[in-house]
């Protein structure tokens, strides 16, 4: 039998609990569908602007299980990839491809590792330099600038950035951006960004956010400090009608690194949608927020669309004519983190896939 994992990783105990349940989901419209029967109508072409983006922290660093990813799960990823079919693309090579509205490879995967670890320069870097991966590595510059234990050093990323790795930004000092004012906010991609210019003799034009965690006020000091793309740490795949500043990207850690749930991820596809709501991913007042977004592509057998959050689990869907989704949530979400996540069976083997993460400040 397939064994099947939603991601949870970096996570309290009720977002396994609300995996768990999304995971039970998935599962049942696997087996309903391995008798070759569709269930949710016919994948998309391939001629699309389309991608999937897999996030790593930390390689053969057993103490650190939420973050880290054993040796032999990397290398069985390393296989899969070479071996099944898909694209490895740079980072920027996606971005490119979206922000210019070209089509990219079925089955294209960008490989992203956030906070400079030892163990990625020691483990990590032979390994897809052997592949033959680009990748890119998202650094935090105060880490490598205080020399703190178990992280790289500034020769180290020299070394890789003149190997071809793409350097990215994680700002200065890993900080929970949606808190800080948009002051604090400028300072650290300032400061961080010419510590890269001093060290590297340039600045990133990619930034993955600490935690994951953005709002519509630091996606704005995003974009105003001359970045041309943002990635979170929210499931799914990534479509060309998504918003280029809150990318998701898939986590792998040790719980939720199997190889059957790698080629689920690795295989997933954007489900195209638009009129997202709400716009903003920071919890305000209006708590829970109305959460929605309208159908935009051909994608059959919406009844059967699934969306669950780590807060509550499965939650109850409203259509609102033909290609309205509104999903309702009962209670309000906690202080900190809370991801949303919605699939769909596509046919062979593959699922429709959109997620975002929410952020409510444990300030409020």
């Amino acid at each position: 039998m397939l064994r099947i994992a939603i991601t949870v990783a970096f996570s309290p105990p009720r977002v396994a609990r609300a995996a768990r349940a999304a995971l039970a989901g998935v599962c049942l419209a696997v087996l309903a569908g391995a008798g070759g029967v569709l269930i949710g109508g016919a994948a998309p072409a391939a001629a699309e602007t389309r991608a999937v983006v897999i996030m790593y922290h930390r390689f053969g660093e057993s103490r650190y299980p939420s973050t880290n990813i054993t040796l032999e799960q990397f290398e069985a990823h390393l296989r899969e990839l070479r071996s099944g079919g898909y694209r490895v693309l740079a980072l920027a090579d996606i971005v490119d491809a979206l922000l210019g509205g070209k089509a990219l490879p079925d089955r294209t995967v960008g490989l992203s590792i956030d906070d400079a670890f030892l163990s990625v320069y020691t483990e990590a870097w032979p390994r897809l330099k052997k592949a033959g991966f680009p990748f890119t590595l998202f650094v935090a510059t105060g880490a490598v600038d205080r020399k703190q234990s178990g992280y790289m050093s500034w020769d180290q990323i020299r070394e890789m950035a003149r190997a071809g790795v793409a350097i990215g930004s994680h700002t200065e000092t890993h900080l929970h951006m949606p808190d800080a004012d948009g002051a604090r906010n400028r300072g650290e991609l300032e400061r961080s960004n010419k510590r890269f210019e001093e060290e590297l003799g340039q600045r990133p034009s990619l930034i993955a956010y600490p935690y994951g965690e953005s709002s519509l006020a630091v996606q704005a000091v995003v974009k105003e400090a001359g970045f041309a793309a943002a990635l979170g740490q929210h499931s799914g795949a990534i479509g060309s009608g998504g918003n280029i500043f809150e990318l998701p990207r898939f986590a792998m850690n040790e719980n939720y690194g199997g190889l059957a749930r790698f080629k689920l991820v690795a295989n997933a596809l954007p489900l195209p949608v638009a009129d997202i709501t709400p716009a903003d991913p920071m919890i305000g007042a209006n708590n829970p927020p109305v959460m929605g977004f309208t159908i935009t592509g051909p994608v059959k057998g919406l009844n059967r669309l699934s969306c669950f959050s780590s807060h509550e689990g499965r939650a109850r869907l409203e259509r609102l004519g033909e290609r309205r989704i509104e999903i309702r949530v009962k209670q309000t979400f906690p202080k900190g983190r809370t991801r949303v996540n919605c699939t769909l069976h596509a046919g062979d083997g593959r699922w429709y896939w959109f997620g975002r993460q929410f952020y409510r400040s444990p300030k409020g």
